[in-house]
Order: structure tokens, then sequence, then C-alpha cells
């Protein structure tokens, strides 16, 4: 096995462990490790609310969830001799939900959880349609994820990591705060807000000098967002086997890692709507030295899926265009588009039972695939959403003997307001 260099005891807070990690980017986060190029070592993920959403038929820690200490990260590791302007090489050689932890309090612990956040708390993707918070608990049997809120289904999983990244230098930390600020300033009173400004009471900021806590917390980007360096990028494909390069901006690289996902459908749509969890994973890491510039990567990384993807082989689309509900037309509005195909394949698996909320809890948390099918014939962009008709217990295609109709089971949980 790979050095356990970031181990995390399941019994404690993830602020009680013997080494902290962060929830907040910023390059004066010092290092917990530092790993030499070439070399392979294990970290320990804490699902990212940090055991605040519990396994049972409540949404009300959905709906209560402590936004403001996300997202619960494992790191920064220090790469020996990463310049800024080198890229740095990480594979993926094994992820996992908590290892001989078949049960217990936390994601992870043989079960993982999706939620769609209330509109207050941010919302999701369809936050119009579904202004409430709902959660679904799904139990990991294997590699197989299945749901007493959301019945029918069984998923292979696709665990990834949801977020990974380097740290940002002075400057480019300086450049998110000032776009970002400017956009909020834009409608400083919107609910959920256009973007979420640094915050210092809740960060969590691991080594640095506990003086320094409230200067560097009022400067450091909250990780919600994929930026630059990588970060929330939410990418189901990068899994088990997947090849990453990221641009290195302070010496060291700083890499940092967390929020674990079982399964997710591309988007994330109900924001928390990937199957949640805790666990680990294990990294190889190696530097191309001014990589960036020899490859063009001045910002964002680029990576090789790895080759382990659930083998599903056939398929129901929805598609979707730029046209809103209300009939208004859009100018090859790709986000809109997305929504529609989303949104007609809910109406069409609530024909088979399901609740709009069960059906969307569904989308975010299966591996379904998301594509911008047309982005050139105005007026309308064309999004489509395929899902695996193998995730089905029952015959999900139309017939002319009609939808089955199958048991809905007690349905996703709703929180009271």
């Amino acid at each position: 096995m790979p050095e356990h260099v970031f181990k995390l005891d399941n019994s404690k807070r993830f602020t009680d462990q013997e080494k902290l990690g962060h929830n907040r980017w910023h390059p004066e986060i010092p290092p917990v490790a530092t790993v030499k190029p070439g070399d392979s070592f294990r970290v320990d993920c804490r699902e990212w609310f940090d055991g605040a959403i519990k396994n049972d038929d409540s949404a009300q820690d959905i709906l209560d969830a402590p936004l403001l200490t996300v997202h619960t990260l494992s790191g920064p590791f220090a790469v020996e001799g990463a310049k800024p302007g080198d890229l740095l090489i990480v594979d993926i050689l094994d992820v996992g939900p908590c290892p001989q932890e078949d049960s217990g309090p936390l994601a992870g612990q043989g079960w993982g959880y999706t939620g769609i956040f209330a509109t207050r708390n941010g919302g999701g993707f369809l936050t119009e349609q579904f202004p409430d918070a709902y959660k679904a608990i799904w139990d990991f049997t294997g590699q197989v994820a299945t749901s007493r809120h959301v019945p029918g289904v069984s998923y292979t999983g696709l665990i990834h990591p949801g977020l990974m990244g380097t740290a940002p230098s002075a400057e480019l930390l300086a450049t998110w705060n000032a776009r970002e600020g400017a956009l909020i300033a834009t409608d400083p009173d919107r609910v959920p807000p256009l973007a979420l400004p640094p915050e210092a009471e809740h960060a969590i900021l691991g080594g640095l000098d506990r003086s320094e806590w409230a200067r560097v917390g009022g400067e450091a980007a909250r990780t919600a967002p994929p930026r630059e360096n990588g970060g929330n990028q939410d990418i189901k494909n990068m899994s088990k086997g997947t090849r990453i390069f990221y641009p290195v901006f302070v010496d060291g690289a700083n890499l940092s890692l967390g929020d674990l996902h079982f399964s997710q459908g591309d988007g994330e749509i109900t924001f928390c709507g990937a199957i949640e969890m805790g666990g680990f994973i294990d990294l190889r890491v190696d530097l191309i030295k001014g990589g960036m510039d020899t490859y063009g990567v001045a910002e964002n990384a680029i990576f090789i899926p790895g080759n382990v993807d659930p083998q599903y082989s056939e398929w129901i689309a929805f598609s979707g265009t730029s046209v809103t509900l209300g009939g208004e037309q859009r100018y090859l509005d790709s986000h809109l588009s997305y929504q529609r195909a989303c949104l007609h394949a809910i109406d069409y698996l609530t024909k088979f039972g399901y609740s709009p909320e069960q059906a969307y809890l569904l989308l975010g948390s299966a591996p379904i695939e998301g594509r911008l099918s047309g982005v050139v014939d105005i007026p309308n962009s064309c999004s489509t959403v395929y899902i695996p008709t193998a995730i089905f217990d029952f015959d999900v295609r139309p017939s002319a003997s009609g939808p089955v109709q199958i048991d809905p089971g007690k349905g996703a949980p709703r929180a009271s307001a």
C-alpha cells in the first residue's frame, strides 16, 4: 500500500485531527506533508460537511447544512521541486469509500447521500422548479448503490474526487476576488447569490499560525466553484486510472483534494447532487518542468480519463432547446437548453410512478451523460441527457403497453421550512 500521508480518525471531527486540512484557497496555507516526484501516497478524505448529514429519513440536515464550512479538504501536499510554470502530474491509482468500514455514522461508512438544496442555500440547477430541500440515502454493496428513497434503480459506482487542485498565487487569488466581487456587486441581494465572497469566521486554514487566520481568512477564496487551479470541477470521469496535469502557481504546487463521490451525473445538477461520501484516494505525482508554457496550459487542468467506467451500452436520451418554460426565445443559451433536457427527463420518469423530486435526485446521482449537441444553429442551442437503461429494475423504454408503474416507496424526505 502507498505511504499513508494524511490519516483521518473517523471518531473525531475534521478540526480535531492530528493533521489539520483546510476549507479555503490561499497561497499562505502551509503544506501538511511534502512528497517527491514519482512518489505514491494515500490520503483520507472526509465528506464535505464533516458528518453533518445523517443516515435517516429527514432532510432537515440538508436544509441546515453548514455551507460556510465547506469543503473539508485534505492537504496541501507540497511536491519537492515544483515551481510556478510547471505542470503537476497526478495519477489516481485508487479511490473508494472508507476501507473496512461498512457501517457507521459518517457518509462513506457503507452509505452516502444526495441532496437537493433549498433556494436559500444556493439551490440547484433547477431551483425554480425545486425550491425546497430533499434528501436520498444510498447504501453501498460492493460497487453498487441502492436507495430506500429512490427505489427501482441501482448504480455501479464511478467513484471520483469532486474537488482537486493546486494552490493559487497571491496574484491569481486577487484576480479571483476582484472578478467575483464585481459580479456580486451587480446584484448583491440575489437569492441564491451570484458568487461567494471570502468569509473569515468559518475558515479552516491548516497549519497556518492562528494569529494570521483572521487576515488570511478575509482574503482566502471559498472552495465552491472550479477555477484556473482546478478546484471543485465535479467531473465524474476523473476516476481511477485518470492522469491529470495541473498548472503550478506556487513553489511546491500545494495540491489539495476532497469531496469524494460514489456516483454522479454530468452537472451534479441538484448542487449536492452526487452520492457524497468520505473515503480514501491513492495518488502518484510527477512534474513536467516548464510544462505550462510547453503545452499551452496557462490555466485549468487537462486530463486523460481512466478506463474503469461502468460499461453501459444502452441509453434513453432527452433533448432540450433554449426556449424557456414560458415560451421565451433565448439566443444559443446552452445552460437553459440543458435545463430543459433535464426537465423533459424528469417529466418522463414521473410517468413510471416517481415523484418529480425522486427523478431529480436520480438525475443528479446516476451516471448520466450530458452533452452539448448543437451550439451554432441560431437561435436555439440543443443539449441532451443520456440515462443508461440498465440502472433501472424495469423496462424504462417507451412501448405500446404504456409505462410500468413502480412502487415509489416512502419517497424522498422533504425538510420543513
